[in-house]
């Protein structure tokens, strides 16, 4: 079974998310920040990672980059989801490795349609 990584400091953005995914056949493990997301990817071999960009501790930026500079993860798929709505906070994203820049609010259509491109399922 595929296997997401959802990142998100928001309990509610979390679980919309990864219910959001579930429904949708994937399986979910569920990460509060940067930090605890890098400690997870020690222990999964995960196929794609979705990040909140606006975290403590590790903000889904440096996340991103610190999984795309590492060899055992730097071919998982990263989404970053963001409130941001600006040309350079895409930019800086796709500088940071991330395959996607979802800007939440979101539709479940929108999410699920970027997982299964990334996942080649589409």
């Amino acid at each position: 079974m595929t296997t997401i990584l959802v990142t998100d400091d928001s309990t509610a953005q979390r679980e919309l998310i990864a219910g959001l995914l579930v429904d949708n056949g994937f399986s979910v493990i569920t990460a509060i920040d940067g930090e605890q997301a890098l400690e997870k990817v020690q222990e999964t071999l995960f196929d794609l990672i979705i990040l909140d960009v606006v975290m403590p501790k590790l903000n889904g930026f440096q996340t991103c980059r610190k999984l795309k500079e590492d060899p055992k993860t730097q071919n998982i798929p990263v989404i970053l989801c963001s409130t941001k709505n600006t040309d350079v906070d895409r930019y800086w994203a796709k500088k940071q490795g991330a395959n996607e820049y979802i800007v939440k609010p979101f539709s479940p259509n929108e999410l699920i349609e970027k997982v299964q491109q990334l996942l080649g399922q589409a």
